[in-house]
């Protein structure tokens, strides 16, 4: 318990206080280890491994009477009962007498559960330990399997010590599990209540068990017995075994008087009523005092299953009920019943912080009349001599065969074997020893429930953005493909068509998606019920993945709508000079004709007419795109008092040469600070700073590398990606601050975007993409002049012209998906299956390669790192059998199949005759094709008339020469993507980028742990709670000691179960528990680590370069606890391993 709360760790720091008791209880371990077996208990496990199954009951039994004549005989038990009791009626109670009088009354108790409680013990540190009577008792778990078939009860959790022996418990089970051939399906019944008001009389009179009874001993603890099902009700049931167990009584009179009563009372509740599929709520007359305080623990255990998606059946059972009073006075009681139960739902909901229950029915399926059960008294009068009640037994019976039938028309329960069955012992054990228990709770089989709907999720999102992808890709090449005749306002109409459409697109998958996540909570097996609490989170994430994909979606066919416009303007120019320039070729030709020439005359004479046409060629008009960046810049700070900072500000191209300082300025009252206060928070500020920078600037350079055109759309996201990176910081910070770091990124951006925009204008500069033609009109008119055959040249210059950029715009279209998909499929798919598991290959591959920069860059520039480590995995597998290579081959077959089955068709008229073979019947052959071809590629109408210059063939030559222009362009490309090895550039300059694309699927929100910098690994985006597997020492998020200025060794998975404190910017600098962390931070959710072991990895980063670290971050090494410099590089790996369940 101490392990969990910390309470006594004084002056010493956590994480060395935790080392000791580890190392304390190593050395209790060690010493129990040594000691030798007892005659006693000798004899015990002899006897008991020797008889067979009556001769061991026989034993029992009589080991059971022998024992308790004992007791009596010597009186002590009567003597120690009357003195506590004289002790408790005092009006000045002296507590600590009480104390140990109770613990002698304990001492003073021996039984048959007593000799079986050592038994498990002695297994344990055997097997543990190198004492050489392991072999000998090996054999233990078995045996008591065996007597657990037979009906004996197992204690469960030891009273006394407060201890589940968990191997022992463990390995016994797993014993009867394969005893009964892995058959194990388990129904747990548990009865709770008042000690002494009948619970286990209750068990054993309704199932025929042997709970011990009125031996005057006040045991604690749980037991548990295990009822096989017969095989004829074992279809309708569904269940192998029934589990009971029987605890010790709550609000004990004797335990009342000590400190920790409530607490403990209500721990036991918890972890019984968690292993529980049907509770029953034992309560002693109608009128009970205690009732209240029954209640409140009940409800505040059924509260804190609730919220970890257990969902136990409850029955409230009213014993010693004179007579079964009337249907309308039952009525009465139940309803004041259920008035206190929702009075009881409201104090338990404000202790656990969830405000939003207010009544028990907002916690359990509670009906007044169906889980209300009146008992009458067992004996008829006084006992010894008075006679057993008959209305007890049928009344009994009847509540017995109400609980099967509820449990035979419940299928929404899930069954759980021995094996799950044991993992929820081991955390719900582990949970209720932490004082929060809601945020304590972790159990692998929620973690493996949540880690399979998360990779399913992760799916169906993958299938949602290819679905839109796809569908963008049709939608742009329409946008592109729009007749160039057509005026703005019909592409403007156009692109708005195509925004509803997407939107109705989107809506419908969307719905598709909510469906397989509904479906998916419908399913057995798998423990959806577990993680029930998280479906709202996966359904506010479908939200905003669909928003998300409307918003960039817009964005890309906007990007569309701007590139066609600009495409007519330069068509619009090359339209005008071809018509002038086809003008003066057909001009020169004339004037030549009659006189012979050479081809260098003929050349001189082209060259001559060339320049005069093309001299005063305008070009494209250049954006001022500082401008355009300022006036959005304006926008993002409407309204918030910058307007002097605004006027002031300056040229933007000129802003952001120099490195961006945090200055004392950006902070409210500096003056108020002391200076290392100071200091902090301008590291702080800096940090931040830098971090935001670098992240941007990334972000600019990638749309930089598109080699596209300027668009607004890319300052509203970087303003955007801002805004997020700011959203959380400090209310000491200003916003000058946020104004000046904007401008800073708003002037690195304009340099960028301007430098984009110009190369853009360049490449499409009508007067280069003229000067690509001068040749082709050279040859024409030279061909002309001659009158020679061009049929082949014009269907190579086609291909080249008109066909190939097409093909190839088609490849690095659809290339991007492929990529996804094959990764995605691929033998390394697992890698982002999931975010936890995606972090978990991360951080092996960093400790593998024994890189400190690497460390570094994970920490503290976490997006930067993983989108370079999803480029790089891509970039390897690419290369790998050269794979990219056959993808682009693929697809190229794909495309050159269509064409050639686009040109047979496009031979031919509508009523499937061939094209006449004529001069004009090869303009209607390509119009065929571009018809039969819209929806796959863009072929150019400018580029197509300016090739097919004054062609002299007829068609069908001109269709022969066309195949085998296809064929040769077909292994052109292939042997191009055979000898291409730069695969950088290959994907920076993709529409659809697979590093962008797989980024998505796994970075997720982004969050970062507040005091550790751990990276959130919820699934989808829209989830109410961060939370991460491991945590990390919070110097390695740079946060340090402010009076030695030390790295702080502490794991926030420890402090904030501590009595420890912090102060950071958030709190202003003001000390706050970390136990109340959540007040700040509301939306982490940071759970104590699985195990001591699972944070060896960052223990062991932390100890290995700490010096390295201190220095990078300008501080003093960490003072590591000295075990942490004993986990080796192979602990360090194994720790990993089993914090994220890797098998």
């Amino acid at each position: 318990m101490e392990e969990c709360r910390l309470k006594k760790a004084g002056d010493m720091g956590p994480e060395e206080y935790k080392s000791q008791l580890q190392k304390e209880k190593q050395q209790i371990r060690k010493k129990l280890s040594e000691y030798e077996l007892s005659t006693a208990m000798k004899s015990f496990i002899e006897t008991l491994s020797k008889c067979d199954k009556q001769r061991r009951d026989y034993f029992l039994k009589w080991m059971k009477f022998k024992l308790t004549a004992h007791s009596e005989s010597a009186n002590q038990l009567s003597s120690l009962h009357n003195e506590l009791k004289d002790h408790c009626d005092k009006k000045e109670k002296d507590v600590q007498t009480i104390a140990e009088l109770v613990q002698t009354l304990l001492e003073s108790s021996l039984g048959v559960e007593h000799y079986m409680r050592e038994m498990g013990l002695i297994y344990e540190f055997s097997i543990k330990g190198s004492r050489n009577t392991a072999d000998e008792i090996s054999h233990l778990p078995g045996l008591a399997a065996e007597m657990l078939l037979d009906g004996l009860p197992l204690e469960l959790l030891d009273g006394d010590a407060s201890n589940i022996p968990e191997r022992w418990v463990t390995d016994v089970l797993m014993e009867l599990h394969k005893k009964v051939g892995e058959q194990s399906r388990l129904l747990v019944l548990t009865v709770l209540g008042v000690q002494s008001t009948g619970k286990s009389t209750l068990l054993n009179i309704m199932f025929g068990v042997q709970f011990p009874v009125s031996s005057g001993r006040c045991t604690r603890g749980a037991y548990m017995i295990f009822l096989k099902v017969g095989e004829d009700m074992k279809h309708e049931f569904n269940y192998d075994f029934i589990v009971l167990i029987d605890t010790e009584g709550l609000k004990s009179p004797h335990l009342a008087q000590l400190e920790d009563s409530y607490e403990h009372d209500n721990q036991l509740a918890t972890f019984v009523i968690g292993l529980s599929d049907v509770t029953i709520i034992n309560i002693a007359m109608e009128n009970s005092t205690d009732m209240k305080d029954i209640l409140q623990i009940a409800v505040h255990a059924f509260l804190r299953m609730k919220e970890i998606g257990k969902k136990p059946i409850c029955h409230f059972v009213h014993q010693n009920v004179s007579g079964v009073s009337a249907h309308a006075k039952n009525l009465t009681d139940r309803k004041h019943l259920l008035d206190q139960l929702n009075e009881m739902t409201q104090i338990a909901a404000e202790m656990e912080k969830k405000p939003s229950i207010k009544a028990f029915t907002d916690v359990l399926d509670y009906d007044m009349d169906k889980n209300n059960w009146n008992i009458p008294g067992l004996w008829h009068g006084t006992p010894p001599m008075a006679p057993v009640s008959t209305g007890y037994s049928e009344a009994v019976a009847d509540l017995k065969k109400h609980l099967l039938e509820t449990v035979k028309t419940n299928p929404s329960s899930e069954v759980s074997q021995i094996p799950e069955f044991l993992k929820w012992i081991k955390s719900l054990w582990k949970a209720v020893k932490y004082e929060n228990f809601i945020f304590s709770f972790r159990n692998t089989l929620v973690a493996q429930a949540y880690d399979n709907l998360c990779k399913e999720f992760s799916q169906w999102e993958q299938q949602f953005r290819k679905e839109i992808l796809s569908w963008l890709q049709e939608a742009e090449l329409e946008i592109l493909n729009s007749d160039n005749e057509s005026e703005f306002q019909h592409f403007n109409e156009l692109a708005e068509s195509k925004k509803f459409e997407v939107s109705e697109k989107i809506t419908s998958e969307k719905r598709k998606m909510e469906e397989k996540l509904t479906n998916y909570y419908k399913k057995k097996g798998q423990h959806v019920n577990l993680i029930e609490k998280y479906k709202i989170d996966f359904f506010n994430s479908i939200s905003s993945l669909a928003k998300e994909i409307k918003y960039s979606v817009n964005n890309k066919l906007d990007c569309a709508l701007h590139m066609k416009k600009s495409s007519k303007e330069v068509q619009d120019i090359l339209r005008k000079y071809r018509g002038v320039i086809e003008d003066k070729v057909m001009k020169l030709l004339s004037d030549c004709k009659d006189s012979k020439r050479s081809d260098e005359q003929l050349t001189e004479e082209f060259e001559k007419m060339w320049t005069g046409v093309t001299v005063n060629v305008s070009g494209l008009k250049e954006q001022n795109i500082s401008e355009n960046i300022f006036n959005h810049l304006k926008k993002n700070f409407l309204n918030r008092n910058v307007n002097e900072e605004l006027q002031n500000a300056g040229d933007l191209t000129e802003i952001g040469k120099s490195e961006f300082k945090a200055r004392t300025e950006h902070v409210r009252n500096p003056k108020t600070f002391n200076l290392f206060r100071r200091k902090d928070i301008k590291m702080y500020l800096q940090n931040k700073a830098d971090d935001v920078i670098e992240s941007c600037t990334r972000f600019v350079l990638d749309i930089v590398k598109t080699n596209t055109d300027y668009h607004e759309c890319f300052t509203k996201d970087l303003l955007d990606k801002i805004d997020g990176s700011l959203k959380n910081i400090s209310k000491e910070v200003k916003i000058k601050f946020e104004f000046d770091l904007k401008l800073h990124i708003c002037g690195i951006a304009s340099r960028e975007f301007l430098n984009m925009h110009q190369k853009f204008l360049s490449d499409k500069d009508p007067q280069t993409q003229l000067e690509k033609y001068k040749i082709q009109y050279l040859s024409d008119f030279l061909d002309l002049y001659k009158q020679r055959d061009d049929c082949q040249r014009k269907a190579n210059n086609f291909v080249r012209c008109c066909i190939k950029p097409a093909v190839e715009e088609f490849i690095n279209r659809s290339l991007g998906i492929n990529i996804v998909e094959d990764i995605l499929t691929g033998s390394n798919s697992a890698e982002y299956s999931s975010r936890s598991y995606f972090q978990y290959n991360i951080q092996e591959e960093l400790l593998q390669k024994d890189d400190f920069n690497g460390f570094v860059k994970y920490i503290c520039n976490y997006e930067i790192y993983v989108k370079d480590w999803i480029f790089q995995h891509i970039q390897k597998k690419m290369s790998e059998n050269k794979t990219l290579c056959k993808l682009k081959n693929k697809n190229l077959q794909v495309i050159v199949d269509k064409i050639t089955a686009a040109l047979e068709q496009a031979s031919k008229g509508p009523d499937g005759v061939q094209l006449p073979d004529n001069k004009e019947s090869i303009t209607r052959l390509i119009s065929n094709m571009r018809t039969y071809l819209i929806k796959d590629i863009s072929i150019s109408v400018e580029d197509e008339k300016t090739t097919l210059f004054q062609i002299q063939s007829t068609c069908h030559p001109f269709i022969n020469s066309l195949k085998m222009s296809l064929e040769d362009l077909n292994k052109q490309l292939q042997e191009e993507f055979s000898k291409s090895e730069d695969i950088t550039e290959t994907l920076n300059k993709l529409p659809i980028k697979p590093q962008d694309e797989l980024f998505k699927q796994v970075f997720g929100c982004g969050k970062q742990c507040p005091f550790c910098k751990v990276p959130c690994e919820a699934g989808g985006k829209g989830h109410d709670k961060h939370h991460a597997t491991v945590h990390r020492p919070q110097g390695l998020g740079r946060v340090r000691n402010e009076s030695t200025g030390e790295l702080v060794p502490t794991l926030c998975t420890t402090d904030v179960h501590s009595e420890r404190r912090f102060s950071n910017t958030d709190t202003e600098g003001e000390w706050h528990p970390y136990k109340e962390y959540h007040t700040y931070y509301p939306d982490w959710l940071i759970p104590p680590d699985p195990s001591i072991e699972s944070s060896d990895y960052w223990k062991y980063v932390l100890v290995r370069y700490n010096d390295r670290f201190a220095q990078q971050y300008k501080a003093e090494p960490a003072d590591v606890p000295e075990a942490w410099r004993r986990i080796t590089k192979e602990e360090a790996l194994k720790g990993l391993k089993d914090a994220f369940n890797i098998k």
